[in-house]
């Protein structure tokens, strides 16, 4: 459990101290009150975008596509607003990536798009619709394109090939420098296989983020606050709760732990979260986000937006848990929080 005791608290840790970002003890309570009959079961691929095959085949797909997982905006970077987070006449108010951060008017600049579903999405921004989307056809075509010896050696064009993309992505390099390093390691390591990545970390979804995180560089979400490090381990374990979901926590997705899994700090969980008065911002957060300026990765805001969610967050999971006398997880938390983003009417901007 050591990863995620490690991202339960160094959240906490940011949370005592932060600046910009106050979760509000008493917002909890009354978001809990307000939402403990609402929650949904996750229901993993309700957009029918992801590849499933029941098998081997299926994890390594989902370490690829996980592996890839972040930062969806136009090849060309502008302030414009490149994706108004609008679905069914809803804006969002805010938007939190893995990267970079850009809020208000539901400007999207990284995390992950794919929820908002394909009417959503504008033709000429890469989304994680996309993505999934281009990587299952890109399988069905040829069952071995991610084979660990081809992605090792696949190239930027060929990338855009796979998924159709008619320029270069979004930090393309950095993305083919990824499934260099998961097609060697993977050879070193694991057989080629994700699968076997897998069945190492003897049914412990911890264990697997743990495993992730140590032999896969890029997987690691690390940030350092006020001299501390923060461990946020975003990808890593949407990669075990894509596997949950995807095998209904059956065979590579059986996980005696998954309630040690936590939120992933999108970047609509917060503006969710402010609107349920689960966070308050400070003065100068607050002109960040209506003057709709970047906030740099890794900057104070960035971190304290990203543990303060995570936090706050697990003080509802437990809250709900002992007013239901049920077990409530993390990752049910996160799909309905992201529901709530995208249907919330009181999230509209003005």
């Amino acid at each position: 459990m050591a990863a995620m005791d490690d991202v339960r608290a160094s959240s906490a840790w940011v949370a005592a101290r932060s600046a910009h970002v106050v979760v509000d003890s008493s917002g909890i309570e009354k978001a809990v009150e307000e939402i403990q009959d609402s929650i949904p079961k996750v229901k993993w691929d309700f957009e029918g975008i992801h590849y499933f095959d029941n098998g081997p085949l299926t994890v390594q797909y989902l370490f690829v596509l996980d592996a890839l997982n972040f930062c969806f905006w136009p090849g060309r970077i502008s302030f414009e607003p490149i994706y108004e987070a609008e679905y069914e006449g809803i804006r969002t108010e805010g938007i939190l990536g893995e990267g970079n951060l850009l809020l208000n008017n539901g400007v999207i600049k990284g995390g992950r798009l794919g929820r908002l579903g394909h009417q959503a999405r504008q033709d000429k921004d890469l989304s994680y619709d996309h993505l999934a989307l281009g990587l299952k056809e890109a399988l069905q075509n040829d069952k071995s394109v991610f084979d660990s010896d081809r992605l090792q050696k696949i190239t930027g064009p060929q990338l855009r090939e796979l998924l159709k993309w008619p320029r270069p992505l979004p930090l393309e390099n950095e993305r083919v420098r990824l499934l260099h390093e998961v097609g060697l390691e993977l050879e070193r390591s694991f057989e080629g296989k994700a699968s076997k990545l897998v069945e190492s970390c003897g049914k412990s979804a911890a264990n697997l983020v743990a495993l992730v995180t140590r032999h896969f560089p890029g997987f690691r979400d690390h940030s350092v606050y006020k001299g501390h490090q923060v461990f946020l381990y975003k990808r890593a374990q949407i990669f075990a709760a894509d596997l949950w979901g995807a095998f209904e926590g059956q065979g590579y997705g059986e996980f005696n732990d998954i309630s040690s899994i936590t939120i992933f700090a999108d970047y609509i969980v917060p503006a969710v979260l402010r609107q349920l008065g689960v966070l308050r911002y400070s003065s100068d957060l607050a002109s960040i986000i209506e003057a709709n300026r970047e906030i740099g990765s890794g900057s104070e805001e960035e971190v304290e937006l990203r543990a303060c969610s995570i936090y706050a967050v697990e003080k509802m999971r437990e809250l709900l848990s002992k007013k239901s006398g049920n077990q409530v997880l993390s990752v049910e938390l996160d799909l309905w929080l992201w529901s709530f983003g995208i249907q919330c009417q009181s999230l509209q901007t003005p």
